[in-house]
C-alpha cells in the first residue's frame, strides 16, 4: 500500500507528460501531488513546503534536472530534510548517468518505459526517503538532547568531579553565606606549573592518570565539607566556608600543599612528581562581599605570583562599591 500522504512534486516543461504522470500517481492512491513546468517554480513549492520525492525531467528550459538538483540539494541543507530525486529522460549513456548520479540524483526513469516504472520506483524512493527523514530528524534531537546536557552538565568526565560551572555557582553561594552570616569564603586554586612539560614526555593516557590522581588525593585532603572542583586541564579549585573568618587562613590548607609537592603519584608509566602552585583567595564579609568574577580574577593574579615564588600564598580580592 502507498502512503496516499507522501508529498510529490512532478516538474515537466511539457504539460502533457506531466499530466500522465500526476494521474499515474493519483491512480496509484497519492493524494499529495503537485505539478509545475519549470523549475524555479518547482523551487518555489518546496521552498513553501519540503516535498520527500521529486519527479523532474532531465531536459527543460532556463533550469535542467541536474541544475535543479544542485539547488534542491542546497535547500535540503538549510532545512536539515532529504528529497528523492528522480528524473525522467530519454538519455541512456552511462557517462550521462554517472555524471547525474555524482550531482546529487536518486534515480532514473526511462521515458520510454515510464508506465512500467514510475510506481515502483515511487514505492522505493517513499520508503529510502522516509529512512533517511526519520534519520535526520532522530540526529537533530540528538544534537538538541546533547546541548542540553552540556548547558546543564556539573561533573568533569575525566576525574569524576565538579567542573569550573559548578564551582562558580557553589562560590557564589558561598560568598552570599559569608555575607549573610559572617565569617569568610575560601577560593583556593591549585595549578600544576610543570603540566606542559610532562605533556610532552607523557602520552594522553598517562595525563589522564594523572589527573585522577591529582583528583584523588585532592580529595582525601580537603575537609569534609569543602567543595573540590576541576577548573581546567591542569587547575583544581576547593571552595570552603569558615563561620569564623580567622580560621580561613593558608595554614588551614597546608597540608593540601605538602600532599600534592611532597608525594610522587603513581601511574602506569611509574611514579611522576608534580610541581604545584596554591593560592587562597579569600573574602571576608567585613571587608565586602566580591563577585564571583573578582574572586576568580583575583585567584588566578595569584596563582601565576605563586608559580613565580613556589610559595602557597595569599590574596584579598577587589571589592567594587555600588552605586
Amino acid at each position: 500500500m502507498p502512503n496516499q500522504d507522501l508529498p510529490i512534486l512532478v516538474v515537466d516543461d511539457a504539460k502533457f507528460s506531466s499530466m500522465v504522470v500526476s494521474r499515474t500517481l493519483r491512480a496509484a492512491g497519492y493524494s499529495d501531488v503537485r505539478v509545475v513546468n519549470n523549475a524555479p517554480a518547482a523551487l518555489e513549492q518546496i521552498e513553501q513546503r519540503a516535498v520527500s520525492v521529486l519527479i523532474a525531467d532531465w531536459l527543460m528550459p532556463e533550469m535542467d534536472g541536474l541544475e535543479l538538483t544542485d539547488r534542491v540539494r542546497q535547500q535540503d541543507e538549510l532545512t536539515n530534510h532529504y528529497t528523492y530525486v528522480i528524473l525522467l529522460t530519454a538519455r541512456e549513456s552511462v557517462d550521462a548517468l554517472a555524471e547525474a548520479f555524482d550531482r546529487g540524483v536518486d534515480d532514473f526513469i526511462y521515458k520510454s518505459d515510464m508506465s512500467k516504472q514510475l510506481i515502483p520506483r515511487v514505492f522505493a524512493a517513499d520508503r529510502t526517503a522516509e529512512r533517511q527523514n526519520t534519520l535526520l530528524r532522530t540526529n537533530s534531537l540528538l544534537v538538541q538532547n546533547i546541548r542540553v546536557l552540556e548547558s546543564a552538565n556539573i561533573i568533569d568526565l575525566e576525574t569524576g568531579l565538579c567542573n569550573l560551572r559548578y564551582a562558580r555557582e557553589h562560590l557564589g553561594k558561598s560568598l552570599r553565606q559569608a555575607e549573610s552570616r559572617g565569617g569568610a569564603s575560601a577560593y583556593v586554586l591549585c595549578g600544576i606549573r610543570n603540566w606542559q612539560e610532562l605533556q610532552r614526555k607523557h602520552p594522553p593516557s598517562v595525563m589522564a592518570e594523572l589527573a585522577v590522581g591529582i583528583a584523588r588525593r585532592l580529595n582525601h585532603l580537603i575537609r569534609p565539607m569543602d567543595v573540590l572542583c576541576r577548573v581546567g586541564e591542569n587547575q583544581f579549585a576547593i571552595v570552603a566556608y569558615f563561620p569564623n573568618s580567622e580560621q580561613c587562613s593558608t595554614t588551614a590548607f597546608r597540608r593540601i600543599f605538602d600532599g600534592i609537592n611532597h608525594k610522587a603519584l603513581k601511574t602506569s608509566v611509574g611514579y611522576v612528581s608534580v610541581e604545584a602552585g596554591m593560592v587562597l583567595c579569600r573574602s571576608d564579609a567585613q571587608q565586602g562581599t566580591p563577585s564571583v568574577s573578582d574572586a576568580e580574577r583575583a585567584a588566578l593574579k595569584g596563582l601565576m605570583d605563586a608559580y613565580e615564588t613556589r610559595r602557597f600564598t595569599e590574596v584579598v580580592p577587589d571589592v567594587v562599591a555600588e552605586a
